[in-house]
């Protein structure tokens, strides 16, 4: 299974409509891969808090319409990155987008764990409450999203689903780059899972983005790493590794998933 990250480079002087544009040329130069995967919020800007209620749109809204024929000219399952969705009773939610090689959306995410604290994504947003997985061709593919990478109990959840291979898209700050290094492989490795982690570059809303985008193997061993520019990291997943490493290494089988209160026997 051949993935190709795009690791966009989002800028406040961009307007939407230039990056669907960009993004939507991107996707098509990918022909040839099985799944191309965006970053997180990249057409709003994941930082640019008083934009959000201006850009949000409908799951069937411009950039799903723009991703779709992208997804199907390249004949690529793609997955979207995130939009600022706007929900029918007005509700914003962070929702990653997911198409199949023929431009159908095979399913939506809206993230589960905000970020922020007491400000921004955590309290302009709603927040998800369902684990995602799809089967594709290649593979069950698990959604998350940035924040999300700092809560293993959804990763058991998506394991538990079936995933094979996670997709994250994200706009990690770049002050904590070494969280995303070590989430992002720890995550691969715990839930024996290849793990696609795409991250935005550039300075948005004030906030430097920290790139490097990431693809990490079921024994947790980095595939491929880009840098902090805008480019595409494409890397070949041999897809038969995550049953033979969960066979050779069974510790799954292992788990204790009943566990007593403490002083309990």
């Amino acid at each position: 299974m051949r993935a190709s990250l795009i690791q966009l480079s989002v800028e406040a002087s961009d307007s939407a409509g230039e990056r669907r544009r960009r993004a939507a040329a991107l996707v098509r130069g990918r022909a040839g891969d099985d799944l191309v995967v965006l970053p997180e919020l990249w057409v709003a800007g994941a930082w640019a808090y008083d934009g959000w209620g201006q850009d949000a749109e409908a799951v069937d809204g411009p950039t799903a319409e723009v991703m779709s024929a992208a997804a199907r000219e390249a004949g690529v399952w793609l997955h979207a990155g995130s939009i600022v969705e706007r929900d029918t009773d007005g509700t914003l939610y962070n929702t990653a987008l997911l198409f199949d090689r023929a431009g159908e959306l095979r399913a939506r995410y809206r993230k589960i764990h905000r970020y922020g604290f007491d400000t921004g994504e955590a309290t302009l947003m709603g927040g998800g409450r369902a684990i995602v997985t799809v089967a594709a061709d290649f593979g069950v593919i698990g959604l998350a999203i940035c924040y999300d990478l700092r809560f293993p109990e959804l990763f058991r959840g998506l394991l538990d689903a079936g995933a094979e291979l996670v997709v994250v898209p994200a706009a990690w700050p770049a002050a904590r780059l070494g969280h995303w290094r070590l989430l992002t492989r720890t995550r691969a490795l715990e839930e024996q899972v290849f793990l696609l982690a795409c991250c935005a570059t550039g300075t948005h809303g004030g906030m430097e983005q920290a790139g490097h985008s990431t693809v990490a193997d079921p024994w947790g061993t980095v595939l491929g790493e880009a840098g902090t520019a805008e480019e595409t990291l494409t890397v070949d997943c041999d897809m038969a590794e995550v049953a033979r490493i969960r066979h050779e290494l069974p510790v799954l089988r292992d788990r204790v998933l009943a566990i007593g209160a403490p002083g309990s026997r």
